[in-house]
């Protein structure tokens, strides 16, 4: 196992650490591909009831590498091995559980919006700030928002980029449950262990109703907002917005 993300197994419940703390556990290529694995394996291990994500050292995932963001393009298309993964990821059948703290952000938001129970400090910073290097999310996070959240509060955090708390993400239905500082892994994990104990086959199609009702609809949106990220890959205002980011300074965008 790549020490990229860490696992332990115990009474039913795997717990999954994001391990990349020098650069607030971003999702670069080898960590989604080592979950999306990990995830693989869990849903054919009968041992496994329920599956619990973190993230290492106080945050929860700080968006994607801006380093491979940075040497992507639209030419990289269906060839990008990302989009697999994310794809498996989102397939995992049994229950899923996010315990958020610190930054959650970008790619790490819209993989804490795969979980089927988001569990939140109050205190952790939640957001889409792609619209600040020139892109939009591109793993569901925009059609997650909008299930969830409506079409107004989806475009004001969608447009501005800002971030929401933790309790505030609780206070508008977008975490199942908000607690202090440092607590969501304990709150998630006991949880995580009362699910554990029920009845797996009953989960699994309860799962498969709530998703049917709720994503099935919006297959179409996701492949467009999957489409439109990757078109925003090759754009001089995606570079610019990265190299922005890099310099610490405002990007200065001329919609080309």
């Amino acid at each position: 196992m790549t020490d990229l993300l860490e696992t332990r197994h115990d009474a039913g419940v795997v717990r999954l650490t994001l391990n990349r703390p020098k650069v607030r556990n971003a999702l670069n290529t080898e960590l989604l591909g080592a979950l999306a694995g990990v995830l693989d394996r869990a849903a054919q291990d009968e041992t496994v009831r329920c599956v619990v994500i973190h993230g290492a050292d106080d945050h929860f995932a700080a968006g994607a590498d801006i380093d491979e963001l940075a040497e992507r393009s639209a030419s990289d298309g269906p060839g990008d091995p990302r989009l697999g993964y994310w794809q498996r990821i989102q397939r995992f059948p049994k229950p899923l559980i996010a315990a958020v703290e610190g930054y959650c952000l970008g790619g790490g938001c819209e993989l804490a919006l795969c979980a089927d129970l988001l569990v939140v400090a109050d205190d952790a910073q939640l957001g889409q700030p792609e619209i600040r290097l020139g892109l939009i999310p591109g793993a569901g996070g925009l059609q997650r928002l909008a299930i969830t959240l409506g079409k107004t509060r989806t475009m004001h955090l969608v447009f501005t980029g800002e971030r929401i708390s933790g309790g505030q993400a609780y206070d508008w239905g977008l975490a199942s449950q908000c607690c202090g500082h440092g607590e969501a892994l304990a709150t998630a994990i006991a949880t995580a262990e009362r699910l554990a104990e029920g009845p797996p086959l009953a989960q699994r199609l309860a799962k498969q109703a709530v998703l049917a009702a709720t994503e099935t609809p919006q297959q179409a949106a996701f492949e467009l907002g999957r489409r439109s990220f990757e078109l925003l890959l090759s754009t001089d205002d995606k570079a610019e917005g990265i190299a922005a980011f890099r310099d610490k300074r405002p990007p200065s965008f001329s919609g080309k």
